[in-house]
């Protein structure tokens, strides 16, 4: 949680900060009443929040509905009774009020103000504040408008969350931005649902926020162009989709269950107690250990800033799975990383690490692909944007979100050897061909990687 100024007294803004998920979220408290924007999974730093200024929650607010983390609006709007609102467009099953152009909340001494501003998705909403001398202090721009770039528009064309074509979308955004959020003064400050390293754009900025001004000067996306042009320049390089995206956009559309009774419902077989056949395992430990011990057919997703990203990545949004750790206190931490995205009701059970790990992985003698790197099958994991400068000659780039389904155009008359950009994803990347391809000796370049770069930096 970090705070960010306020230039009167008459109000606060707090923006709660998730770095594993680059998500912003934000309580703004005017007097003793406080709305709070795109709440993350885990209610309680809002509750806590409005118990320090002794305050009450009365209004939570959707600027659409998420695709890569699960919302708490139902759940603070059911204890606090809170109203939520969200754009008409939404659909919302859950009991909400309407907020559209023109819709206003009052709150204290302020207004909210909503905008319509399609084009990340067609429900996305602006939220603007309004201060007590009627002038426009901050706009909360959700997906629509980021620190440098602006949201993706590719979420949305599945059949399950609407079917809505990239193309149109970001057609719309091309208007939102010109017709609605270019047009604010340009000291507005801008507070935008995202940061560096989110899935929802591209080449988002490491600030967590700015102002109107700023961004029309430095914003590639703000930049004078045709609206062909910019649909254009907006497709380019979108990263990859993570598989649970669909899923968590229906899941915010209906509303998630209470974040800790989810957490407590997760099984939690005794230790050494048995895993029922044919049940994926997730296995969070480091890499070293995992090598040296683990059950047969576990992927090794070690616990690590993105691991709940890259676990809806690997891991469909219906597919039970167990989930492994070496402690309990890491086990709780992996469970709520789970959570976040609504991965928490897919665990089949939450284990501490096994006695009997009957399985080992080989270790890469490094030299020996760095001689002779045309005695292995190299794997290259990296998405494709990043994969666009090859480390090694004839790679087969197959993207870590694809390599369980298209494990089998993996050549085994050859040992195998997977790499990613600095080590994590590799782990991941050789346990799952090492379980698909029982036989095939997989190694594991790990962080050694981040040699091979530097030396090919400097040929």
């Amino acid at each position: 949680m970090s705070p960010l100024p306020s230039s009167t007294s008459s109000v606060q803004i707090q923006q709660f900060y998730d770095k594993g998920l680059a998500h912003a979220s934000y309580a703004i408290r005017s007097g003793r009443q406080v709305a709070i924007i795109d709440p993350a999974r885990d209610p309680q730093p809002y509750y806590d929040f409005a118990d320090e200024h002794e305050a009450r929650i009365v209004a939570v607010i959707e600027t659409h509905p998420h695709a890569d983390f699960v919302s708490s609006h139902l759940e603070i709007a059911e204890e606090t009774g809170a109203t939520i609102y969200c754009s008409k467009l939404v659909h919302a099953t859950y009991a909400h009020h309407a907020f559209d152009d023109g819709d206003r909340i009052a709150l204290g001494t302020v207004e909210l103000h909503a905008i319509n501003t399609p084009g990340h998705s067609p429900d996305s909403i602006s939220i603007l504040l309004i201060d007590d001398m009627a002038q426009t202090r901050a706009v909360f721009t959700g997906d629509t408008l980021f620190v440098g770039d602006v949201g993706r528009p590719d979420l949305r064309e599945s059949e399950l969350v609407g079917g809505h074509q990239r193309e149109q979308l970001a057609a719309q955004l091309y208007l939102s931005t010109r017709n609605k959020l270019m047009t604010l003064p340009p000291t507005t400050k801008v507070y935008p649902a995202h940061g560096p390293g989110s899935l929802c754009g591209k080449t988002t900025s490491p600030d967590l926020d700015s102002t109107i001004g700023k961004e029309l000067k430095t914003n590639y996306a703000l930049q004078p162009m045709t609206q062909d042009e910019f649909v254009r320049v907006l497709l380019e390089d979108q990263p990859f989709m993570p598989k649970y995206f669909g899923h968590d956009v229906m899941l915010n559309k209906q509303g998630a269950l209470p974040f800790e009774d989810s957490i407590r419902r997760v099984p939690r077989p005794l230790m050494d107690a048995p895993v029922e056949p044919g049940i994926l395992i997730i296995d969070t430990r480091p890499a070293a250990e995992f090598r040296a011990g683990h059950l047969p057919g576990a992927i090794n997703l070690m616990d690590g800033g993105k691991f709940e990203t890259w676990l809806g990545s690997i891991v469909g949004p219906r597919e039970p799975f167990y989930l492994l750790a070496d402690s309990q206190i890491a086990l709780d931490t992996v469970i709520r990383k789970a959570a976040k995205i609504g991965y928490e009701t897919n665990i089949k059970g939450a284990l501490l690490t096994p006695h009997q790990l009957p399985a080992t992985s080989p270790t890469t003698d490094v030299e020996h692909v760095r001689q002779q790197p045309q005695d292995f099958t190299i794997v290259d994991i990296r998405n494709r944007t990043e994969a666009q400068h090859p480390i090694f000659d004839n790679a087969l780039l197959i993207p870590l979100p694809e390599l369980r389904e298209r494990v089998r155009e993996v050549p085994t008359d050859k040992p195998i050897l997977v790499h990613c950009a600095g080590g994590y994803r590799s782990a991941a990347g050789a346990s799952i061909l090492e379980a698909a391809l029982p036989g095939v000796p997989v190694y594991d370049l790990g962080e050694a990687i981040t040699t091979f770069q530097t030396q090919s930096a400097h040929v």
